[in-house]
């Protein structure tokens, strides 16, 4: 009888936890909105899209995602994910095209719900690899006005000031 052969799980693996390959975040979405919500929403991309993300090309400080009146999907606008430099001309695609974003009808139902308010929309805050699959971290926002902009910058150059005199 042949035996059976068990892979080893790496210790992080075997705790739980998982390891994120960070492609992109939007640094712009934490500076212009208040981030009131988080949720993770898989990507719909071609094969040369996801080579380009893996090499780490993309622009996420335009983007933002939308949900569909008609139908319950969701779509991520205006990230743009360059064409692969080393991929054949059949397969090129349109840099800022409108991608899916992979969610089930539940998560898009409650969504529709919290963004039915006024003020609220749906940014995306970073992009990533999660056990080899492309995923991108959403954020229920709400515009900040100038006075709070202000505001965080002067708290961010309070931080800065403190941590110079602690290394001092």
């Amino acid at each position: 009888m042949a035996k059976k052969t068990e892979t080893k799980k790496s210790a992080k693996e075997s705790e739980g936890l998982e390891t994120r390959k960070v492609v992109a975040t939007n640094r712009k979405a934490f500076f212009e909105y208040h981030v009131l919500d988080k949720l993770e929403a898989g990507l719909k991309l071609n094969g040369n899209e996801v080579k380009s993300l893996r090499a780490g090309q993309c622009v996420i400080s335009d983007a933002y995602a939308m949900l569909d009146k008609k139908k319950s999907l969701a779509w991520l606008l205006n990230l743009q994910i360059p064409e692969w430099n080393r991929g054949n001309q059949i397969d090129e695609h349109q840099p800022k095209r409108k991608r899916a974003l992979l969610l089930h009808k539940l998560e898009i139902k409650r969504l529709r719900a919290k963004l039915q308010e006024k003020g609220f929309t749906l940014i995306p805050l970073s992009i990533y690899f999660l056990r080899g699959w492309a995923k991108v971290e959403l954020g229920i926002c709400k515009g900040k006005k100038q006075h709070d902009k202000r505001q965080s910058i002067k708290e961010k150059e309070a931080k800065r000031e403190i941590a110079r005199r602690v290394k001092r």
